[in-house]
């Protein structure tokens, strides 16, 4: 039989892979995104980064920032900066529970991956601690030991 390879959902734009490895996360939202036309059209086309963004409650609003979208190549004139503040679409009630959340010491908003949803790009949102070095070697080490136990189960039926 042929191996089965995981394959990442047709509407994941985007993801942030080293989220899981430096933080640990809690609690999850989802957001929209506040895009220009040609913003919308780099994201769909794959072409954003996550890898050292995170979100900011600011004045009752939620902005995401560091996030770097590249210019759209046939958008000339009408293309923004790649590493512009957008803003983040989320109910007054959720954005007041993340700034109570990040208030606390050593807690930040990270953005964990990007989709499309009904054609809106969302973005997954986790309240975040920081790892040690510690931790990190800590879950590697069980991951691989899980993955052992999971080969030694396959050999044996």
């Amino acid at each position: 039989m042929a191996k089965k390879h995981r394959q990442k959902p047709a509407n994941l734009l985007a993801q942030n892979k080293k989220a899981r490895h430096d933080y640990n996360i809690g609690d999850t939202y989802e957001a929209g995104l506040a895009l220009t036309g040609t913003e919308i059209k780099s994201v769909r086309a794959g072409k954003m980064n996550l890898k050292d963004g995170f979100a900011r409650i600011r004045n009752g609003e939620a902005w995401l920032e560091n996030v770097h979208i590249s210019p759209y190549k046939e958008g000339n004139v009408f293309n923004v900066d790649p590493l512009r503040n957008r803003k983040l679409l989320l109910h007054k009630q959720e954005i007041r529970r993340l700034d109570e959340a990040t208030a606390g010491k050593g807690l930040t908003i990270v953005p964990l991956r990007v989709y499309l949803k009904h054609g809106y790009a969302k973005v997954l949102l986790g309240i975040a601690s920081g790892k040690h070095n510690y931790d990190k070697r800590e879950t590697l080490k069980r991951r691989d030991q899980d993955r052992e136990i999971a080969r030694a189960i396959k050999e044996r039926y």
